[in-house]
């Protein structure tokens, strides 16, 4: 659902001018439309998508509501730019970095820094996800289904790669791959509730940190399992 702008370059003949025009107006509606996106995004993520209106997000825009469906015929279309813009992106990473056939933990640990990466420019959409999943799922004819889907395919990558970790002696054979791939999603997504640009670590230090706490431990000395 990415929405590319259109460009062009002005020269001294009237029909190029022309076609100038138009595509610059095209530009503008996509600028407007995108600016839409965000905004609106930032109301859900505060809000909640079942709580706010089409009224909140045209008030918030400063235009009338009539205005909001020259670019979207639903609430629901703009969720799914939002939704999809961030899923396209963060799948389309993790391919990039599977691509690249690297030994399983150096692999485990691009995907670790690819997820905290994307907590500032898909801060608002994170946040729905956490906020508002069991919401959008539950909405008539399947429109959201996409989510599951992305979900199914994330874990897919994240299993396969601590598997391969495991069969070749870099990851604890102990441990449920499955289990650990969701204690590793958890910990990653839930850090949008607290993390704050500006801090004392941005988002590639708190990578770095996870990443060494995850395959270093917390313990010095030898291993040991022990029971409380």
């Amino acid at each position: 659902m990415n929405t590319r702008k259109n460009s062009g370059g002005a020269t001294t003949t009237p029909v190029r001018r022309q076609v100038t025009k138009r595509a610059a107006a095209s530009g503008s509606a996509s600028e407007r439309r995108d600016h839409l996106v965000r905004l609106a995004a930032e109301l859900f993520a505060r809000k909640g998508f079942q709580a706010t209106t089409v009224r909140e997000i045209a008030e918030e825009a400063g235009i009338l509501s009539g205005s909001l469906y020259h670019h979207f015929d639903s609430k629901e279309s703009i969720v799914d730019e939002v939704l999809t813009t961030f899923l396209d992106d963060l799948v389309g990473r993790y391919r990039v970095a599977l691509e690249q056939q690297g030994e399983p933990v150096a692999i485990l640990s691009e995907m670790v820094r690819i997820g905290f990466g994307t907590l500032e420019p898909h801060r608002a959409a994170i946040t729905v996800m956490q906020n508002d999943w069991n919401y959008l799922r539950s909405l008539p004819g399947g429109r959201f289904d996409y989510l599951v889907k992305a979900e199914d395919e994330v874990e897919r990558m994240w299993v396969e790669q601590i598997r391969l970790g495991q069969a070749a002696g870099q990851v604890r054979a102990d441990v449920d791959p499955k289990l650990t791939y969701r204690m590793i999603r958890d910990t990653i997504w839930v850090t949008v509730r607290w993390f704050r640009p500006g801090g004392r670590l941005d988002t590639t230090g708190l990578a770095e940190h996870y990443i060494t706490v995850l395959f270093d431990g917390l313990a010095t000395g030898e291993r040991s399992s022990h029971q409380v």
